[in-house]
């Protein structure tokens, strides 16, 4: 699995979270150059995964027909902020931004019995995102191998965030039990920052253990190759 990132950018405080098992490079896509690479590796690819707003990649010439034709079955799978139609859709946001726009940080703010917006105290719409993302991906691959055609998924996180508060309300009155070591995922892990213990996933797969090839790595450590 290869990530890409523009230069200079940083995530400091997710990238030991978001980078597990992943290569990552750095491409510029407003050099002519560096698009081309990206377009030869989409070309080679299987899985596409990106998190543009709606109409940024097609700007660039990589509309999704553009796509499939670099990479005939092609799996394009993307997400963004605010929907893919609607007076929000060309919107930049992150999580926190849409618990605050969708209601989710009121809720907080209710439970928390403050006078201020109160999101969740993790990135919620982006781990609910990010199971949903890696199931349009595996359907999509399921497709292809049925039926020879390449699949096209968007995900959003006010999307996400709608399925979240249409589930029943939780409740805050019990608090979280402390972490065990049956918490976490085995023996420590090396990173470039240093050792450290992952939490176990929340949900599993009968007979398909978690694993990975490589440890979490800083952004921009590889080469834009497969």
């Amino acid at each position: 699995m290869l990530r890409i990132d523009p230069p200079g950018w940083e995530e400091d405080n997710v990238v030991p979270e978001v980078t597990l098992g992943k290569r990552c490079a750095r491409l510029d896509l407003k050099n002519s150059a560096d698009l081309t690479v990206l377009e030869g590796l989409v070309a080679s690819s299987d899985i596409f995964i990106h998190g543009y707003r709606p109409g940024a990649l097609d700007r660039l010439g990589l509309t999704a027909e553009r796509c499939q034709m670099l990479r005939p079955g092609l799996v394009d799978v993307s997400l963004d902020a605010y929907g893919w139609t609607g007076a929000w859709a060309g919107r930049r946001g992150y999580d926190s931004l849409v618990q605050m726009s969708s209601g989710i940080a009121h809720q907080g703010m209710l439970a928390a019995r403050t006078d201020s917006p109160n999101p969740l105290p993790v990135q919620a719409l982006d781990h609910g995102a990010g199971y949903l993302l890696a199931a349009a991906a595996v359907r999509g691959l399921r497709r292809r191998v049925i039926t020879g055609q390449g699949a096209i998924a968007r995900c959003s996180l006010a999307r996400t965030a709608k399925l979240l508060t249409d589930g029943p309300a939780g409740s805050y009155d019990s608090e979280l039990e402390p972490l065990t070591n049956a918490d976490y995922n085995g023996d420590p892990e090396g990173t470039p920052w240093g050792l450290g213990r992952r939490l176990r996933p929340p949900a599993s797969i009968e007979g398909m253990g978690m694993q990975w090839d490589r440890p979490s790595t800083a952004l921009g450590n590889h080469s834009p190759v497969w």
